[in-house]
């Protein structure tokens, strides 16, 4: 006599899912062309200081690797709670400086997820659209920037100083004096190939130093 707990038993233990080898392999290579998309967006716009090749290996792999949980996960019951419990054991612990890079490994998780789940043609026209607008927020970005210049000079030397900056667009954030001299902080936005009143200011006669810095880390003098 079959009993209902007879019956749980062998609806957990069967597959729920038509897993097939050809929808495994659409599925990898879906996940795996998305990844590729992902990989040369971040190559060619990255605006970091240090290109990290490691990290964008890493998105190509966490988007087949997410694609294939998600299979997994979808075709046997019993398999995604194993899934569930092994990966709950696991600690990431490498920090991630930039949050540009936090995004990117979003997008590759979501690629593997909607790639794992048979939604190739979403999983495409997503990464495509993605890709299209972060390429124009950053070229609108290079149009107009924010820095900081940072100005040491001798307390002589404020007027020529201040008639040279006059035509920034600039917000004060930081002002010390000591020893006979003052070190200014500006917040300032200009294009970034217009940056010859650095070199004027380093000209002038008292200035010790004038530096302008992304917030990313990026200078120059």
């Amino acid at each position: 006599m079959t009993t209902f707990s007879d019956i749980f038993k062998k609806s957990f233990l069967q597959e729920t899912g038509n897993l097939t080898t050809a929808g495994f392999l659409m599925s990898l290579l879906a996940a795996f062309l998305c990844g590729m998309i992902i990989y040369f967006i971040y190559r060619y716009f990255y605006k970091g200081v240090i290109y990290n090749n490691n990290f964008n290996i890493l998105l190509v792999m966490v988007s087949m690797i997410t694609c294939f949980i998600v299979i997994v996960i979808s075709s046997n019951v019993v398999l995604s709670l194993g899934m569930v419990g092994a990966l709950s054991i696991v600690r990431f612990r490498t920090a991630i400086k930039d949050p540009l890079d936090v995004g990117f490994l979003f997008w590759s998780v979501a690629v593997g997820i909607t790639c794992g789940a048979g939604l190739y043609i979403i999983s495409l026209a997503a990464s495509v659209g993605i890709a299209l607008v972060y390429i124009l927020l950053v070229k609108v970005r290079n149009r107009k920037r924010v820095y900081l210049l940072i100005i040491k000079y001798k307390n002589d030397a404020y007027d020529k100083v201040v008639r040279t900056i006059q035509p920034l667009k600039k917000v004060l954030k930081n002002r010390m004096t000591a020893n006979g001299y003052t070190e200014v902080t500006y917040e300032v936005r200009f294009k970034e190939d217009n940056t010859s009143f650095v070199t004027a200011l380093s000209e002038i006669e008292g200035v010790d130093n004038a530096t302008v810095v992304e917030f990313t880390g990026d200078y120059c003098e």
